[in-house]
């Protein structure tokens, strides 16, 4: 196989001819000619294989990734430690070139790979069933929400102000085209403020979502909430950062009827954004109404194990009307990436990775709280993000850390918060690199 193939005009012709006409014009002249372009593209003139590749490469190049830099920035995708075995098993072209798998028969390896992502699911976030996945972790909260609204057939949602913006953003484009109301219950102090919960509640909340950590990296006391908001027989939606319950209480212990988040820090590459997966679990009650679909586990003729399509109620299977979703698709090869990456950890290793972010998030904050330019802006326990108030230009900060080979926190301006950044701290990030990030931002 070739990786550049330049058609030259003998090429043009016999394809001109196969396909039945005598001009590449003539393939387009349905095309009314006022909307046509009229000219030819500006192209440069064409170029060996050999000035493409460098030419590719010189632009490649131009790009900066956590390869090149130290990373303190989250707020959503995050640089976390991937075992070797992910891009090993999952570069075998049996995965990286399936598709969905419609015959099982030809399927199985794809269909064990994703019945164990969806069996560690499970077990990691304490739900009963958890889907094979979905795109993101954003419009998995916004497919949540429309499970809960179907289910309940209530037609509002209230949802913490304190969640991810670009999140909220994503609900807000999902549910206001199928004329669902989103009420935002208030923060303070970087948390939901739960004893406003009391006076929003009423018969027609679908559903109360709340993130932990929140976009602030806050862990939010939710438990305290769940019977009053099942006493109105709301559900609760609980989005969650995968590695935080290597440490803290799944949603499933803590009574959430639904658990939706981001998956990217289980196993997957930053790739500037993406792709990604999002993962869904619930509890069995609500299974017939969770988008995506189920593998399940059962026997063949011979009695060995075989793995099968369980449940997929989308249009392209039921009637539209009786649809859970549009979703169409699923990030399988992402799914089977998280599914090695949890195999690989355990769970010492998934505590282990909470753990030392949790520790060495807390040790960065005391560090920069010791130069005086930074304090805390919120005063509750958090997991591996914290927001610090400056009075430094935070852009020109990050632009002079850049040139250190640095990526800084996230300048939160945009989001209401002025003066203020967003840290993040994983479990990749040294004492060395913490210390040199302190001693940079001691000499501005």
């Amino acid at each position: 196989m070739h990786p550049y193939l330049p058609n030259n005009e003998e090429d043009l012709r016999l394809m001109l001819e196969s396909i039945g006409v005598s001009t590449v014009d003539d393939l387009f002249k349905v095309i009314p000619g006022n909307v046509r372009l009229g000219r030819e593209l500006n192209l440069d003139p064409a170029q060996s294989e050999i000035e493409i590749r460098r030419q590719i490469t010189d632009l490649a190049g131009k790009n900066k990734s956590i390869d090149d830099l130290t990373c303190f920035l989250g707020a959503g995708s995050y640089d976390h430690y991937i075992p070797s075995t992910v891009k090993h098993i999952v570069s075998r072209s049996e995965y990286y070139t399936a598709y969905t798998p419609y015959q099982p028969e030809i399927a199985q390896g794809t269909l064990q790979g994703v019945w164990e992502y969806q069996s560690m699911m499970c077990l990691l976030t304490g739900m009963d069933v958890s889907n094979v996945s979905m795109y993101d972790g954003p419009t998995a909260a916004a497919e949540a929400a429309i499970l809960a609204t179907s289910s309940s057939r209530r037609n509002t949602v209230l949802i913490s102000e304190t969640m991810n913006p670009e999140t909220k953003e994503v609900l807000e484009a999902y549910l206001n085209f199928r004329g669902i109301t989103i009420k935002y219950i208030p923060a303070n102090d970087g948390v939901t403020d739960f004893s406003k919960l009391g006076e929003m509640l009423d018969k027609d909340v679908a559903a109360v979502m709340v993130a932990n950590p929140n976009f602030c990296g806050m862990i939010e006391d939710v438990s305290a909430s769940v019977e009053e908001i099942h006493k109105n027989k709301s559900l609760l939606i609980m989005q969650v950062d995968p590695i935080s319950l290597g440490i803290l209480k799944t949603p499933g212990e803590i009574g959430a009827d639904i658990c939706v988040g981001e998956g990217q820090s289980l196993g997957q590459n930053l790739n500037y954004g993406g792709p990604v997966l999002g993962f869904m679990a619930v509890t069995e009650k609500l299974v017939r109404k969770m988008p995506g679909r189920i593998i399940g586990q059962s026997k063949d003729v011979d009695g060995n194990d075989a793995y099968v399509l369980t449940l997929q109620a989308r249009e392209q299977h039921i009637r539209r009307e009786k649809a859970t979703s549009n979703i169409c698709s699923d990030q399988t090869l992402n799914s089977i990436a998280a599914a090695v990456y949890m195999a690989t950890m355990g769970p010492d290793g998934m505590r282990d990775a909470a753990l030392q972010s949790m520790k060495k998030s807390h040790y960065l904050a005391k560090e920069l709280e010791k130069t005086g330019k930074f304090k805390m802006k919120h005063s509750g326990p958090y997991f591996k993000e914290f927001v610090m108030e400056t009075d430094l230009d935070i852009d020109e900060m990050n632009a002079k850390l850049m040139d250190k080979g640095i990526l800084g926190p996230m300048n939160l301006d945009a989001f209401g918060m002025d003066k203020s950044v967003l840290f993040c701290v994983t479990e990749n990030r040294s004492r060395e690199e913490m210390d040199r990030l302190v001693s940079e931002l001691e000499g501005m």
